[in-house]
């Protein structure tokens, strides 16, 4: 048994296994950032934006959310700018390769949609 200091007398510490971290997980749900992308309180996101090919599409779909919501905090162009840099870091490795390239796109032409290029 470990030597108590008086720095952490009397409190116990309980371990979290595999299985404890697994089920609040599950319980707290695997897909926050989903339910972030779906959900959001800044912007009213178009259905499907991020899966839209054109770069240009995409940079004037999230300009036309952040002008219009009310509910941001923050100026439009780092509202959308942050929305989808969001999505792009979040996707990770199961974004196809020509998606996040459209995306990376897409955050330059909002750069020159919002004249800051």
């Amino acid at each position: 048994m470990a030597k108590q200091t008086r720095a952490n007398a009397g409190r116990t510490r309980k371990r979290r296994t595999k299985t404890t971290r697994a089920k609040s997980t599950r319980t707290t749900g695997r897909r926050w950032s989903q339910r972030v992308t779906e959900e959001s309180d800044a912007l009213d996101l178009q259905h499907g934006v991020f899966s839209q090919k054109d770069p240009k599409r995409v940079a004037a779909s999230l300009k036309r959310s952040a002008q219009r919501s009310k509910r941001r905090k923050s100026d439009p162009y780092r509202s959308a700018m942050s929305m989808l840099t969001f999505y792009v870091n979040r996707a990770g490795k199961k974004l196809p390769a020509g998606q996040k390239k459209v995306l990376q796109q897409a955050k330059d032409e909002l750069r020159r949609q919002f004249g800051r290029d």
